[in-house]
């Protein structure tokens, strides 16, 4: 089986949510078949080659231009194509694309994200026909959604709105077009569903590798709470901004030698400046393990967003208890009170919280279940190894449309 793996960035340094998703299902892919790896790169974006030895049959790279021009904002807002994917319409990558599909025969094509929306009829009218797998990471339409409900400035939420109309048009499209789609929940997979009941729709899960991310407490741990995830993404910015605003201080005044350490690439000009004797603010990291050693929770304010958080299932795996709202776990199997704490308000998170640094035993129960979820259902191996099944089902199933349509009964 040979699989063209499409995906609308950088892959390294592995410093996101999205990477790390591509970065193993991708790997775990070209342990199993061919896969020929195609990036498309940010304008500022040096290439940067894989940490290991190369495990694909091929590493392409192109580039696109700045996103979010206000010319492009302005064809967006125009339609039909939401600004979301004409940030990623380039010539560039077109011509990559096509040179990669004329260059051997791929079975499949696995699209990552409905921003590469624009390059279907480049996929469609490739010599061997691939069948397309496409990956939601999110349902963007819904993320957009809520980050309209939630921007204060109009224009931003006018915007958005009218972004996520488009969006949801072409994610209507995509579920009759693609042959088959992964998702990362199945909250995700019922609400695509809807869309299209007929659709061949599979749960593959964001995961963590828990043989590194294995328990490692410090050897006295830090009274420390942690925040992990790429600091220039809206939804971050927001969660760990209201957290400041609304958590902090009372947690803070309870506990007077707690710190707040926040992790993550390029934080904002807001992030950096709440940076204090007790609020910490890193920036990218070589390493995050060393944070969840001497942390005595993560928490996850999120209130905007989609997807599975992987900064949950990387707490989970290192045996750090976690106190998350309740979109902030969307997609993730967890029992509140056993494997996770979830709140949503000021008032609850402070009390979870509370709960957490007061009670040794709560804490110690929480590692372990948390630990013992992940290990069971959120291994990346295990999850490569549904990935690959999807593509054998997938490969099966057209073979059998190509036989009865070259033999009619």
């Amino acid at each position: 089986m040979r699989i063209l793996y499409f995906s609308p960035q950088q892959l390294w340094p592995v410093n996101s949510g999205s990477r790390l998703r591509n970065v193993h299902l991708a790997t775990a892919l070209a342990k199993r078949c061919s896969v020929t790896l195609l990036r498309i790169l940010q304008p500022e974006d040096l290439p940067q080659a894989p940490p290991e030895t190369q495990p694909f049959e091929a590493l392409l790279t192109a580039r696109k231009q700045r996103s979010y021009s206000p010319g492009m904002v302005l064809r967006g807002m125009l339609g039909p194509m939401p600004v979301t994917v004409l940030n990623y319409v380039s010539t560039d990558v077109s011509s990559c694309l096509r040179a990669a599909l004329a260059s051997r025969p791929f079975d499949a094509v696995q699209l990552e994200s409905s921003n590469l929306f624009s390059y279907l009829d480049v996929i469609r009218s490739a010599p061997n026909s691939p069948a397309v797998l496409m990956d939601w990471h999110n349902i963007d339409s819904e993320l957009m959604s809520r980050y309209a409900s939630e921007a204060t400035h109009p224009v931003k939420r006018l915007v958005a709105r009218r972004t996520a109309r488009l969006i949801s048009n072409l994610e209507s499209k995509l579920m009759r077009v693609c042959d088959a789609h992964t998702v990362v929940s199945e909250l995700d997979k019922r609400k695509l569903l809807e869309q299209n009941a007929a659709a061949r729709v599979t749960v593959i899960p964001n995961g963590v590798d828990s043989a590194v991310f294995s328990p490692s407490r410090a050897a006295h741990v830090q009274a420390s709470l942690l925040f992990v995830g790429s600091m220039d993404y809206h939804a971050n910015v927001d969660a760990v901004l209201w957290f400041l605003r609304e958590v902090w201080p009372g947690i803070s005044s309870r506990f007077p030698s707690l710190t707040f350490k926040i992790v993550g690439r390029s934080p904002t000009k807001e992030i950096a400046m709440s940076a204090s004797d007790r609020i910490i603010v890193t920036g990218t990291v070589d390493d995050v393990r060393p944070f969840y050693a001497d942390a005595i929770a993560v928490v996850v304010p999120l209130r905007i967003g989609g997807g599975t958080r992987l900064k949950i299932l990387e707490g989970m795996a290192m045996g750090v208890p976690v106190v998350s709202t309740a979109i902030g776990a969307e997609g993730i199997a967890a029992t509140n009170g056993r494997d996770i704490l979830l709140a949503n308000s000021a008032a609850e998170i402070t009390q979870a919280l509370e709960r957490v640094i007061r009670d040794a035993s709560l804490r110690d129960e929480l590692s372990k279940r948390g630990r013992e979820l992940v290990c069971q259902h959120y291994d990346w191996s295990s999850i490569g190894d549904r990935l690959y099944g999807v593509y054998s089902e997938l490969m099966a199933t057209r073979s059998g449309l190509l036989t009865s349509q070259t033999n009619p009964a």
